[in-house]
């Protein structure tokens, strides 16, 4: 009989069931060494493989639930996402819109009550030439007084390519403190004549007469006077802190032409009348420019402007000038009041009240005048002869490049005559701010350092100049200057840096 294998020692059962945790086997019946180790490997590999397929589901059902949990948090977390409206609260900020927006009165005495609108666009003012007048001391009617009492000043632009050309479209750029400060500084200017501007414009507030206008004597052209220098730091009846100083002056222009068919003077006796009307209707087309691009609407402004512009287009004489009391001349022509109806009748175009092909005829006619009375040496002075009033001559070159003829060959003579003889020395008729009102204008459309020799003539003196106040104070030859006019030309002067851009671009 064959020899019977002893079984395997329990502790070594013992011990593998104990390696693997699993039970004991159970009592095998008696079997031969090999079948006995043959059924251990197959029951080793079982465990083995069972083991491994417990742990992949273990490992399945955590990647299951962690997937499920993830997919709770981001559910949990998922905004959710409502579309209303608002309701307007004291927070909210709205996206300022401009209207139009119509005065509830006709033209009256205005008060210092009139109603403000807010500003709808930054403080501004169009490019107005400045005008001085006469002081109430003189007779403004006298040759003598108006070789420096009465003039125009330009603002439109050498060239035809600044200036009252771009009037319209560049109205927002001159409103801004930016732009303006920009232009300023480019054009030699400083921060010191931005401020001077700014306390001119505050005394002159404070002189307003209780109906609007300026002065006591020839208050149309005062007033036209200190609108035009509003205007000329984009000062607008919207404006938050002139705003109502400037609607005021425009209602009490607006009155006064509604009472004598838009002729713009309390007294039409005498010849000095044509001079206040020029002043006024510019001042009144400059600011119809304004409100038309504010959509702002003064009763009356329109017409007003209308009956006035026409009143000085058919003023022009045979000659192509203008006379006192419009007066018509075969070849007569008064310099001094035909620069103000010129300047007014630039500003008239920008309205668009009239077709442009009604100034054609005017501007030609006018600019021919200018030329035939030109001297051989460039000047222009009051009437024929050159050699009286002389400095007018900045003048007639502004009026050549106000109508797009500032590269002619008479604008060139007048620019070389100026830079030849034009000198400013504060206390002495050289600094006759009446003539230098004209030539800043004249020399900074041709710029470069044409208009920089200029400049260091007049800039620094006319800073220090000021009086504490914000006034300014001048005597001349023919006798002093009201400080309101005064202050108007130095104001104008300051405001020249910005006011247009010059012709030649640069």
């Amino acid at each position: 009989m064959s020899e019977i294998p002893p079984a395997a020692p329990e502790q070594e059962v013992g011990a593998f069931t104990g390696a693997t945790g699993a039970q004991p086997l159970p009592n095998l019946p008696m079997m031969t060494h090999d079948e006995a180790e043959a059924l251990r490997m197959r029951t080793l590999k079982q465990e083995r493989i069972s083991a491994i397929l417990v742990a992949i589901l273990i490992h399945a059902l955590i990647i299951v639930g962690l997937a499920l949990w993830g997919l709770g948090v981001l559910e949990a977390e998922k905004p959710e996402i409502e579309a209303r409206i608002a309701p307007p609260s004291e927070n909210t900020v709205e996206r300022p819109t401009v209207k139009t927006e119509t005065l509830q009165r006709k033209p009256s005495a205005p008060s210092q009550s009139a109603k403000l609108i807010s500003a709808a666009v930054p403080e501004s003012a169009v490019f107005v030439p400045e005008v001085p007048f006469e002081t109430d001391s003189i007779d403004i009617g006298t040759s003598a007084s108006l070789g420096m009492g009465f003039g125009l000043s330009g603002s439109g632009s050498g060239d035809g390519q600044g200036g009252f050309g771009g009037v319209p479209a560049g109205l927002k750029g001159r409103c801004t403190l930016e732009e303006r400060m920009k232009r300023l500084t480019s054009n030699g200017g400083t921060k010191e004549c931005e401020d001077a501007v700014v306390k001119s414009l505050t005394w002159l507030q404070l002189q307003q007469n209780p109906d609007g206008s300026w002065g006591n004597n020839f208050k149309c052209a005062m007033t036209g006077f200190a609108i035009l220098a509003y205007l000329g730091h984009c000062e607008t009846p919207k404006s938050t802190q002139f705003g109502e100083t400037v609607l005021n002056g425009i209602i009490y222009l607006v009155d006064v032409g509604m009472k004598d068919e838009g002729h713009l003077t309390e007294r039409r006796q005498g010849h000095q009348w044509v001079y206040e009307h020029g002043i006024a209707t510019y001042a009144l087309a400059e600011s119809l420019t304004f409100c038309n691009e504010l959509k702002y609407d003064i009763p009356n402004l329109p017409e007003v402007t209308k009956q006035a512009g026409e009143i000085i287009m058919d003023g022009q004489a045979d000659s192509g000038g203008w006379n006192y009391s419009y007066g018509n001349s075969p070849s007569a022509g008064d310099n001094s009041v035909g620069f103000w109806q010129i300047q007014a009748l630039k500003a008239c175009k920008h309205t668009k009240l009239w077709p442009e092909s009604k100034f054609k005829r005017y501007a030609r006619n006018a600019l021919d005048f200018l030329e035939k009375v030109q001297g051989d040496n460039g000047a222009v002075g009051y009437r024929g002869s050159p050699a009286k009033s002389p400095e007018l001559t900045g003048g007639a070159v502004l009026a050549f490049q106000m109508w797009d003829k500032g590269r002619s060959k008479p604008a060139r003579k007048g620019i070389d005559y100026i830079e030849d003889n034009s000198e400013f020395k504060w206390g002495t008729s050289s600094a006759n701010l009446y003539y230098h009102y004209y030539n800043a204008q004249a020399m900074i459309n041709v710029g470069g350092k044409t208009w920089d020799d200029y400049r260091n003539k007049f800039q620094q003196q006319l800073l220090d100049a000021q009086k504490e106040d914000g006034s300014w104070s001048q005597k001349t030859t023919h006798g002093p200057i009201n400080d309101h006019m005064a202050t108007c030309l130095a104001t104008f002067m300051l405001e020249v840096y910005y006011r247009f851009l010059p012709g030649t671009g640069q």
